[in-house]
């Protein structure tokens, strides 16, 4: 089973249809086979292996032009990764994998990551296609890879649980990059709320538990799920003394697994048994039963963030400054050993 997450636009752009891009994205690697010999045996892959504790994740650079852009390439990914790990200090799964894949410049389009998937079957994998041009400001800026590694901290949800997955890794690509540095504290805020501006102006619609792949509901799955995952954590930090962070941990402790697959409800319910509490599960219930986009006035005024038109202020209230740290401030660097291995081969 596949999950696939479509780069969108500027920001009052709607994404582009999944199949045209699926499609778009795809021919690449044709080019590649048509390419002459000398310049694909060239561009031999290049793997490295990055772990934490007892966890592994590889990361290959398929066609690399030259050593250098590998090079530049992990390093890359490994800041990604490094965003990744603030959530709670190890890698969600024992074992995954990252491919990334370069691919000429389309068109117009300047995204610098313009695909990413996150594929469940035979283990799982995150692919990132890649502008073979982009350079490392621009994909230090992008979100696209940081998104699909927040894939990783959940199993399986099927159509139903979609916009509880997209929610989860939109909620986390702007909240792990401002905690590693990519992104400055007050504008991840701005870009969460840019989200949830797009997201509202989609439109109501059937009830989020029953939107699945709707046509035409992309930024409401997304933002609207994003806005669950914020109310939940914010909802765990007031009634239970713990961050969604800490709960993801447990759960993914106890029962994430490489293969893992369940209904919406009952990773909600594992979560709870995680240290949710029945914090998640009422939260739960609220959003999942909404046919338009949930009120954030509630959590904003928690946060200490106000809005007026597309601008947003900032309280200085030391208690709603101290929250609003808690959730985007920095975290410290969690040691990762790197190691170098061939692509038939491994490294133990």
């Amino acid at each position: 089973m596949t999950r696939m997450h479509p780069r969108c636009g500027p920001i009052r752009q709607a994404c582009a249809c999944l199949a045209a891009l699926a499609l778009a994205w795809a021919m690449p690697v044709a080019t590649q086979a048509q390419a002459p010999a000398a310049a694909v045996a060239a561009s031999a892959a290049s793997e490295r292996v990055l772990r934490v504790g007892d966890g592994r994740l590889r990361v290959i650079v398929e066609n690399p032009l030259d050593p250098a852009r590998a090079d530049q390439l992990h390093a890359w990914l490994a800041e990604c990764v490094r965003a990744q790990l603030s959530a709670f200090g190890r890698f969600p799964l024992r074992e995954a994998t990252v491919r990334v894949r370069l691919v000429p410049r389309r068109g117009r389009d300047p995204s610098p990551v313009p695909w990413g998937q996150t594929v469940r079957e035979d283990g799982v994998s995150v692919l990132l296609f890649v502008r073979d041009d982009a350079g490392s400001e621009e994909l230090r800026a992008d979100w696209t890879a940081v998104h699909e590694l927040s894939h990783l901290f959940h199993p399986y949800l099927g159509d139903a649980g979609r916009w509880l997955a997209e929610g989860l890794a939109s909620y986390y690509q702007n909240v792990l990059r401002a905690r590693i540095g990519l992104l400055d504290g007050e504008e991840a805020w701005r870009r969460l709320d840019g989200g949830f501006r797009r997201g509202r102006d989609a439109g109501a619609g059937p009830r989020m538990d029953e939107i699945g792949w709707r046509r035409g509901a992309t930024m409401r799955i997304y933002w609207a799920g994003a806005a669950f995952w914020l109310d939940a954590d914010l909802a765990l930090r007031r009634e239970r003394g713990r961050s969604l962070d800490q709960v993801l941990a447990a759960y993914s402790q106890c029962c994430l697994r490489e293969d893992s697959r369940t209904t919406p409800e009952a990773f909600i319910a594992a979560l709870d048994r995680a240290g949710g509490g029945g914090t998640i599960a009422r939260a739960y219930a609220r959003h999942a039963a909404m046919t338009g986009f949930p009120s954030l006035q509630a959590d904003y005024a928690a946060l200490g963030i106000d809005t007026d038109g597309e601008q947003l202020t900032f309280s200085p209230d030391p208690a709603k400054a101290r929250l609003r740290a808690a959730i985007m401030g920095p975290r410290a660097a969690v040691a990762v050993a790197v190691r170098s291995s061939a692509v038939d081969g491994d490294d133990d």
